[in-house]
């Protein structure tokens, strides 16, 4: 197996056509706990991805979850994230690309999923599709004031990462996202009120 990627939650090991992430132990946490925590997170993330692929979201397939070892076993995704690939593309195409973004964060949300971790970092592109990964920081919630939260964390992402295209990329993932969510207008103007919230405590 080889280790492509080892963060605070978890290890990702890649073998053959299969991607296994682990949870890893906290020494600092008690160890009954510790276990209890990473079972009841790698259920949750599994059933996350699982049910985001059910609302029409592409999500890498799960083969199997081994709650015991807190390991989610899925398919291995061969694409470029969309972090890499957006600075080599021609704004017509960024477009299309973005509102598809944005139609699936609509999916995501109108089924009360909230990802907990959206920036371009953990969407890969592949085969013409734009497939979420990484739920490990998400829930269920169907509250405007999370969704708004989960919206206004892309923003800050496209701003830190992709600032050139800013406008064209948050333009067309709201074009998406109003597509496919009835309460988007909603959100967005949750998005407006988080950010004038921060811009009041800066002062």
């Amino acid at each position: 197996m080889q280790v492509i990627a080892r963060g605070a939650e978890a290890i990702l090991y890649r073998k053959n056509n299969l991607l296994i992430k682990e949870r890893i132990r906290k020494k600092y946490r008690i160890k009954q706990i510790d276990e209890k925590l990473r079972r009841n997170r790698t259920t949750l993330e599994a059933s996350l991805l699982s049910h985001a692929r059910r609302v029409g979201v592409p999500t890498p397939k799960i083969v199997k979850v081994d709650r015991d070892k807190c390991k989610i076993i899925m398919e291995f995704l061969p694409g470029t994230k969309l972090r890499d690939l957006i600075p080599t593309l021609p704004n017509n195409t960024l477009a299309r690309i973005c509102q598809e973004v944005g139609r699936s964060i609509g999916k995501l949300h109108k089924a009360g999923i909230i990802h907990g971790d959206l920036t371009t970092s953990n969407m890969i592109y592949y085969e013409g599709k734009v497939y979420f990964i990484d739920f490990g920081l998400g829930f269920f919630s169907r509250k405007i004031e999370d969704q708004g939260v989960d919206l206004k964390l892309l923003k800050d992402a496209l701003k830190s990462t992709h600032f050139k295209v800013l406008n064209v990329c948050w333009r067309n993932i709201l074009k998406g996202y109003k597509e496919e969510y009835p309460k988007a207008d909603l959100v967005i103007k949750r998005v407006e009120e988080i950010e004038k919230r921060g811009r009041y405590r800066k002062r």
